[in-house]
């Protein structure tokens, strides 16, 4: 888990995607796939954080346990219900990816808390996560893209909100990222398969915008 503000402060139009708006799986599907690498070359892995032992911080094994459910295509994903990647084990993950895949490129999942307004919602960003920085943890940054679920409320007994934090919420906020990055993965197969298709001659910032 951990606290991060400025949420979609990478975006030129920052937008709150809160897990209940009618087209929030579309809108972080397209977040995610805007910040997806567009050359071959590098394996995506999806690193999900966290801990079946406190409900907020089961926001990243729930997202990795559905993932493993839906059976992903090319992407490549540690951290589940049964498997959990948390403060413990966070270290070895990170080496076992490198040691694993080729150039991987991190999407990393995390719990985190932030502002009342904003609890429900999500950001995406590039750049890396810093688990448990909400519980006084120094672990590892991680992740060359970040995703993240303001499950509560930041700002006083960070541990005991994230073991009071709803499941109903918790659940129904990772089955949308995980939904998300289901078809975030099926438009970059098919964007990947168009490029290498295309001459490079023919590709314009018109075209590339079209894909995303």
């Amino acid at each position: 888990m951990n606290i991060k503000t400025g949420l979609f402060s990478s975006f030129r139009d920052p937008e709150r995607i809160y897990y209940e708006d009618e087209d929030a799986k579309g809108l972080l599907s397209s977040c995610i796939l805007t910040l997806l690498p567009k050359t071959a070359g590098r394996e995506i892995v999806i690193l999900c954080i966290g801990t079946d032992r406190s409900t907020g911080d089961s926001l990243g094994p729930i997202v990795g346990t559905r993932l493993a459910e839906i059976g992903l295509e090319r992407f490549h994903v540690y951290g589940t219900l049964k498997e959990p990647v948390h403060a413990v084990n966070l270290e070895d993950s990170i080496a076992r990816i490198k040691d694993t895949h080729h150039n991987p490129y991190i999407i990393a999942i995390d719990a985190c808390l932030g502002k009342l307004k904003s609890v429900g919602s999500f950001q995406v960003g590039p750049g890396p996560v810093k688990p448990g920085a909400g519980v006084n943890k120094d672990l590892p940054a991680v992740g060359d893209m970040h995703l993240t679920g303001i499950v509560n409320v930041s700002g006083f007994m960070e541990f005991f909100v994230l073991q009071n934090t709803r499941l109903h919420l918790v659940m129904s906020m990772a089955h949308l990222i995980a939904e998300s990055l289901n078809d975030a993965e099926k438009r970059h197969v098919v964007r990947s398969s168009w490029l290498r298709r295309t001459p490079v001659a023919k590709l314009t910032n018109k075209n590339a915008g079209a894909l995303e």
